[in-house]
């Protein structure tokens, strides 16, 4: 005879600020979450020496140690935090369904609704010297720690957009800011373009890539490479922003629920609900504007509130049924 399979009332999928934030008003709720870390426990913010821009903490935080204090906090009022990771879901088109999930490969579970808060990576270069300096002045977020190099000078790695924004945003704190651009052309729209085209303390080198990232410890500057002529220069830079794109972790949903063509999954306008009843999406794997800890934490609470009154009109249904 089978073992039975676990029930679960509310399953959060993610332990970044969305994933904790969804535990803790999902527990205050009664709603018996269970949490899986995924791959990333704490998400992103573990790769973050000092958080200075999330309300509550006017010293700044280490990074690891406010994901800490969420886990903490959701596992005060009841979530189950648990090790692992989700690697198939089946999840029901019906109203009051069942979602069957599988972890690692091999336990099986039942969930009456699901938050999913897997996050998004941020797409680095995966050369030794930038994996070994990220969070000793490598960083995949300007807007989050471009604060801590006011009156430097650095570089940003990427050509579209978020590039032009971010290299605009430094601007305003940095003495300089160096633009590298692999192609001979930006990606970004014309208006960013002018935009970055007019500032003074902005330089583009086009057809140029970050060959070493030079540092023991921290930031020290980058060598770059022309890659048209082949020739090294080094630029003396204290901090490295890379703003080549993120992606979102939902590979696991794909052909089940609604997304973009970047993978962020889709939800219905201010709402987390996603095209599947009882199945919720927050923080960066469904925003790709934002991408904060603090509009993560919201949406996490947005879940949460949603799955719980999702929950309530079901048990309203079946027991009119009855």
């Amino acid at each position: 005879m089978s073992e039975q399979v676990e029930r679960i009332k509310t399953l959060i999928i993610g332990s970044g600020p969305a994933g904790y934030t969804a535990a803790i008003y999902a527990s205050r709720a009664d709603l018996k979450p269970v949490l899986y870390t995924g791959m990333e426990p704490g998400g992103q913010l573990t790769t973050t020496t000092e958080v200075d821009n999330f309300p509550g903490y006017p010293e700044g935080i280490d990074g690891p140690a406010m994901m800490m204090q969420l886990q903490q906090q959701a596992e005060r009022f009841g979530t189950q935090v648990r090790i692992g990771m989700v690697t198939a879901v089946e999840l029901s088109d019906e109203v009051g369904g069942i979602h069957k999930i599988t972890v690692d490969d091999s336990t099986q579970l039942e969930a009456e609704t699901v938050i999913i808060s897997t996050g998004a990576s941020a797409k680095y270069l995966n050369i030794p010297s930038e994996q070994r300096l990220r969070g000793g002045g490598v960083s995949a977020c300007a807007v989050c720690d471009g604060f801590f190099y006011k009156g430097q000078d650095v570089a940003i790695v990427g050509a579209g957009d978020t590039a032009a924004e971010e290299a605009s945003y430094l601007a305003n704190i940095c003495t300089k800011v160096t633009m590298l651009v692999r192609k001979d052309y930006m990606r970004a729209s014309k208006a960013m373009q002018h935009r970055v085209n007019s500032i003074d303390n902005i330089e583009i080198r086009y057809n140029t890539e970050v060959d070493e990232v030079l540092g023991d410890q921290v930031v020290e500057g980058v060598r770059v490479v022309n890659n048209e002529t082949g020739e090294k220069e080094e630029i003396p830079v204290t901090g490295l922003f890379i703003a080549i794109g993120h992606k979102p972790n939902t590979d696991v949903f794909k052909g089940q629920l609604d997304m973009d063509e970047t993978g962020y999954i889709i939800t219905q306008p201010k709402s987390t609900k996603t095209n599947k009843p009882g199945v919720f999406a927050s923080g960066d794997a469904q925003d790709k504007i934002y991408r904060q800890a603090v509009t993560a934490a919201g949406t996490g609470c947005m879940a949460a509130l949603d799955a719980e009154r999702y929950l309530a009109s079901v048990e309203s249904k079946e027991m009119l049924a009855s």
